[in-house]
């Protein structure tokens, strides 16, 4: 995100909310926060409304490392390809 050209405010708002972001779970009526709240430390916060524009910026740069391996992105989920005859590249 520091990359981009950004207003500080802008991205001091969107650090704010990475940095303070808290995760409870609600399970038939029961809500897990009444015991205990989990800071989340990821750049791409699922169902936030920031959630496609991190995704966006954190998976803008990956690229496959040896010809013949695919990278697809959809939504907020990569996933690496390789085939039987790159077997060997899945290591790097």
């Amino acid at each position: 995100m520091s990359n981009l050209p950004l207003h500080d405010n802008i991205y001091n708002w969107i650090v704010n909310f990475l940095e303070s972001h808290q995760h409870c779970t609600k399970f038939t009526g029961s809500v897990s926060y009444t015991v205990t709240t989990v800071t989340v430390a990821a750049s791409v916060i699922q169902e936030s409304g920031l959630g496609p524009a991190c995704y966006i910026v954190a998976a803008s740069d990956l690229q496959v490392s040896h010809t013949g391996n695919v990278i697809i992105k959809f939504a907020d989920d990569t996933y690496l390809i390789v085939p039987a005859a790159n077997s060997a590249t899945c290591q790097d």
